[in-house]
């Protein structure tokens, strides 16, 4: 194992499943003290307390904390604890997102309900703000070598699934760029990253109802050994603002996923 991060604290929103939980163990393999949150407790198998577990077993310590990332006054909790805890953060990974019940994929905007914008750019990039505003005394704390690393898309740069989607992939973007310029006095960098697709529990159920081929899609514990490994880059400052593609991060860092297996492309197949 990597102790490259060992002593340092992360915050991971979102980890009870899918990316949030791959990223959280990723950071785990390297040392890490992971703060998992999300809504789900308990044992069962999409749960923070899960991650907890995974995450203790991967070689970190994992701190589970209930957030419910649409409520400003839970968020503040969180980073309070932290506070309380360590006294800083080294790294933030804006993860969490809400997909709709049913999710909006494909029609028209005006076909599905107005809540959709709600789930998918309140809690896709108003809680990744919020979570920034309160993460960056803790992050000044921390030091220069800091980073936010926010989970986007691909559908911040072209049509995927539908319009609100879109708007919040490309105003994370934008979120991303404009926080690494404020935030660059303080040596910390901020990040957009792209994943290609991914093999999240969600994507998996929904690819067995429809039978659909997950053959070419990236395994989370993949796209999360891709944003720790970026974590501590050594040019990582050079980046800040950017948006960095996990397969692009996966073979220039030799980022594998637990098969052993660098990061499917996926941008040069939009092309």
């Amino acid at each position: 194992m990597s102790v490259r991060l060992a002593g340092k604290v992360a915050v991971v929103t979102g980890s009870s499943r899918g990316i949030g939980r791959g990223t959280a163990i990723a950071l785990a393999e390297m040392g890490a003290t992971v703060y998992i949150t999300g809504r789900s407790m308990g044992s069962g198998p999409l749960t923070i307390d899960t991650t907890v577990k995974m995450v203790n077993d991967a070689g970190g310590t994992g701190i589970a904390v209930q957030v419910d990332h649409g409520d400003d006054a839970q968020i503040a909790a969180l980073f309070a604890r932290v506070k309380s805890d360590f006294g800083k953060i080294d790294i933030l990974v804006n993860n969490v997102y809400k997909i709709p019940d049913p999710p909006a994929w494909g029609g028209g905007f005006w076909e599905h309900p107005v809540s959709i914008w709600d789930d998918q750019v309140g809690i896709g990039l108003r809680a990744h703000y919020v979570a920034s505003w309160h993460a960056a005394p803790l992050l000044f704390e921390g030091g220069a070598g800091g980073s936010i690393m926010n989970v986007s898309s691909p559908g911040g740069s072209s049509y995927h699934f539908s319009s609100s989607y879109g708007a919040g992939k490309a105003g994370l973007d934008r979120l991303s760029a404009d926080m690494a310029i404020e935030l660059r006095p303080k040596g910390i960098a901020c990040c957009s990253i792209y994943p290609g697709s991914v093999a999240t529990e969600f994507i998996q159920e929904w690819a067995g109802k429809r039978g659909s081929d997950l053959t070419q899609a990236q395994t989370t514990l993949g796209v999360g050994r891709a944003i720790a490994a970026l974590a501590v880059a050594p040019d990582l400052m050079d980046r800040s603002g950017t948006i960095q593609w996990v397969e692009d991060i996966s073979e220039q860092f030799d980022v594998r996923d637990e098969n052993g297996n660098l990061a499917v492309r996926y941008h040069s197949r939009l092309r």
